[in-house]
């Protein structure tokens, strides 16, 4: 079983990120790709998606990424300490990935950064950074 197949295993218990869609699409040494399909279900008032969705969606990338090293045994040590989300234009309904990367990474602390983009009209959405630490 390869990192990505182990990841979707291991994260499979997160049952809010299951029930909301969100899909492991590749792991990869401390960086992967989420992507979700929108329905009406994500979106607001406005129409577009809610930003507590993309939200969602980065802070369980940076999950992932982060603890990519302990996917294989089930040794997820870390953590969200806090983020900062940008949000840079409206997200339709449709799909998006979330690319997840380090910035810097330590021995009990990790910057990450996603960006999520609409692959229906190709515009990045948002971009989060998110501080996590080893527990």
């Amino acid at each position: 079983m390869n990192l990505t197949e182990k990841a979707r295993e291991v994260f499979s218990a997160d049952r809010y990120v299951s029930n909301l869609g969100i899909t492991i699409e590749e792991v990869q040494n401390h960086s992967c790709r989420c992507m979700l399909h929108t329905q009406e279900q994500h979106s607001n008032a406005r129409g577009v998606v809610m930003g507590g969705v993309l939200f969602t969606l980065a802070d369980f990338s940076a999950a992932v990424a982060a603890n990519s090293d302990g996917i294989a045994t089930g040794d997820l040590q870390w953590v969200s300490l806090d983020a900062t989300i940008h949000y840079l234009s409206p997200c339709p309904i449709g799909t998006l990935a979330a690319d997840c990367t380090p910035l810097k990474t330590g021995r009990t602390t990790a910057l990450f950064q996603t960006k999520i983009h609409s692959l229906d009209n190709g515009k990045l959405v948002a971009i989060v950074e998110t501080t996590m630490i080893h527990v």
